[in-house]
């Protein structure tokens, strides 16, 4: 513990963090540097510089990398369509590697011999900054007070703060310990306390963003998206920043109680873990990247992409995204959307979104070889024979020689 004289902690300036900060001070006997990300989690991050420096902290930083965040990683995810066990939209994986990797860049400004965070070591979040803190400065030193002191819950936590005078924020009246909670410009999960138990319906009162569908506007509202390379540029015309799209995408989203799952998801660690989450633009322009691919990939690309796709969104829930394997995807996945162009029409009503239209000039859909009606020559139906004897040949093989499935 004498070796480490300065420390980067990944600082909320919520409960476990500020538990975390003064837990360093007297354990390590170090100095602590406090880094804050603005990710759009929808607080006031400035407020954790007024807590750090009641803390003593003297260098703090706080950015505002919303734009990197959604450019850099979250549109090149959404480019994969990716969706991990079938339903949640990695809001909380995929800004992981972008917190590790400043970070680092931190440490190596200030001279830091170690790095920290607030991830429990029962969870996933401890794997995802750590891979991503070695993949970036292999030799550097990770703390992580969850698996070293002895507080063994919420409650320990209560009480450690209760005795050094931290405010205690969010606590729900007539509960024991707050949600643990983690929102960015993607999402906002929740975990713990009532749902832990997985048949416990989540209360409406804990949802903070979005409308419940049933109170959603009775009327559907209609919104074009825009995609140039795979990501969304203009939303009903309008060209907007990455940031500034999946915060639009946001409101109306919430407005028609869009992006609410509950699920047990298989953590990396092992154990099942329920979770609910609230993901309204990423639900929407994932529905729309789904519909601009349909007419503009080819077949067999769109198809290796969806074989593809859980492949990489394990990698990503993980924490590999720093991995030479997740970039090497990531050179396929970019390389599919150069076609990826157009215009996506959207129905959202009611927790539901429908697509109506789609349209694009890379298009690879031709009217006239789908047509009910007279094709004009465009594709003869007799070739149609030929092509089912062939796919038939080792089906008929099997029947000739009398064997039986099953």
């Amino acid at each position: 513990m004498s070796n480490v004289k300065k420390v980067v902690l990944a600082y909320s300036g919520g409960l476990d963090t500020s538990i975390i900060l003064k837990w360093l001070q007297e354990t390590y006997d170090c100095e602590v540097v406090t880094f804050t990300a603005d990710l759009g989690q929808g607080e006031e991050v400035e407020d954790a510089r007024a807590k750090a420096l009641a803390c003593g902290v003297r260098s703090i930083y706080i950015e505002d990398l919303r734009e990197e965040f959604v450019r850099d990683y979250v549109f090149p995810m959404f480019r994969a369509n990716a969706v991990y066990e079938g339903e949640y939209l990695l809001g909380t994986s995929i800004a992981r590697p972008l917190i590790a990797k400043r970070m680092i860049e931190i440490a190596d400004l200030e001279g830091a011999d170690a790095v920290s965070h607030g991830a429990t070591g029962k969870g996933n979040d401890q794997v995802r900054f750590e891979l991503g803190f070695y993949a970036l400065r292999p030799d550097i030193r990770v703390i992580a007070p969850w698996r070293e002191w002895n507080m063994k819950g919420r409650e320990d936590m209560l009480r450690f703060a209760e005795r050094h005078g931290i405010p205690i924020e969010r606590k729900r009246e007539g509960s024991k310990s707050p949600y643990s909670m983690d929102a960015n410009l993607l999402h906002i999960s929740y975990e713990g306390y009532d749902l832990e138990d997985p048949w416990n319906e989540p209360p409406e009162s804990m949802w903070r963003w979005t409308t419940a569908p049933e109170h959603a506007p009775e009327q559907p509202e209609y919104v074009e998206l825009r995609f140039r390379g795979g990501d969304v540029v203009a939303i009903n015309g309008v060209e907007m920043s990455p940031a500034k799209v999946l915060m639009e995408l946001n409101s109306l989203g919430c407005k028609h109680g869009i992006g609410r799952i509950d699920i047990v998801e298989n953590r990396y660690v092992g154990m099942k873990s329920r979770g609910c989450y609230e993901t309204p633009g990423g639900t929407i322009m994932l529905k729309a990247h789904r519909a601009i691919e349909s007419i503009t990939l080819d077949r067999e690309v769109a198809h290796l992409k969806d074989e593809l796709m859980p492949r990489y969104a394990k990698l990503v829930y993980n924490g590999y995204w720093f991995a030479p394997e997740r970039k090497l995807l990531q050179q396929l996945i970019d390389a599919s959307q150069a076609m990826v162009n157009g215009e996506v029409r959207l129905k959202l009503y009611k927790g539901n979104v429908f697509v109506v239209g789609r349209r694009s000039d890379d298009s690879l859909f031709d009217e006239r070889l789908c047509t009910f009606e007279d094709d004009e020559g465009a594709y003869d139906q007799r070739d149609a024979e030929g092509f089912i004897r062939l796919n038939a040949l080792r089906l008929r093989m099997e029947a000739f020689a009398g064997r039986k499935l099953g």
